[in-house]
């Protein structure tokens, strides 16, 4: 059995967005008890993670980390149509994912205790960003 829906985010601009509870309706909807809940996002300068759901520090902190691997700006890049984060938020998608998977029992997400699915914008525009859900079971 599979059930299929697409999520419509807007984001403000460079930075996480929780996305855990829409993903959570989409699972309980599909009426699919046991499987899993596949995640992804269809573009190509944000990602998606499972992490930390408690303290938004950690989140602060895995964007200063990738801020250090992928520099808005650095002369090096080519590729830099849509200004200076372009290729930067490019980088930290490829760095990150752009799908994660979720295991589904009793008709929801078995994330652990901390764990939260999150939508992370690359670009420091606003974007509005489609999240493909794809529940199997």
């Amino acid at each position: 059995m599979a059930h299929q829906a697409i999520l419509e985010f807007t984001l403000s601009g460079r930075g996480t967005r929780d996305i855990t509870d829409a993903v959570g309706k989409v699972v309980r909807e599909s009426g699919i008890a046991c499987g899993v809940a596949h995640v992804f996002v269809q573009h190509t300068s944000c990602s998606l993670t499972i992490t930390e759901n408690a303290d938004p520090d950690v989140r602060r902190d895995l964007e200063t980390i990738v801020a250090r691997l992928a520099p808005d700006g650095d002369p090096a890049y080519r590729h830099d149509t849509e200004g200076p984060d372009d290729m930067a938020a490019h980088a930290r998608a490829m760095l990150t994912d752009t799908a994660v998977t979720v295991p589904v029992g009793g008709g929801r997400l078995l994330l652990g205790t901390w764990q939260g699915i999150y939508l992370w914008e690359h670009r420091a525009a606003p974007h509005r960003r489609s999240v493909v859900v794809t529940v199997l079971g």
